[in-house]
């Protein structure tokens, strides 16, 4: 029985594109070093939303797509929210409402 593989482990290319990095002594490398933050606001009310690359996929099944952004919001009545998400562009949608719902503009 042939069993699919697929990579955990992503780095992100020239133009921001995420690609699978097999060797995890490349992959540690580059996560040490590269810059993963794609988005932080600090809110008056002192909480904060900080959307990252994560480099690590938490799909649970290979046949999805790999989940590779996350936003989270530290403080305030939403504190510990936590969204995922498979690109760049999905995860700065999500940054703009978790950026609402911890200002209070959403529900």
């Amino acid at each position: 029985m042939v069993t699919a593989e697929k990579c955990l482990y992503y780095v992100l290319d020239g133009e921001g594109k995420p690609v699978p990095e097999p060797d995890l002594i490349k992959w540690a490398k580059c996560f040490e070093t590269s810059p993963r933050l794609v988005r932080h606001d600090a809110l008056p009310n002192g909480v904060s939303v900080t959307t990252v690359f994560l480099a690590v996929d938490s799909s649970w099944s290979i046949h999805d797509p790999p989940i590779l952004w996350g936003t989270m919001i530290k403080g305030g009545s939403h504190d510990n929210y936590e969204e995922r998400y498979t690109s760049r562009e999905d995860a700065l949608m999500g940054h703009e409402e978790a950026l609402a719902l911890a200002s209070g503009m959403s529900t």
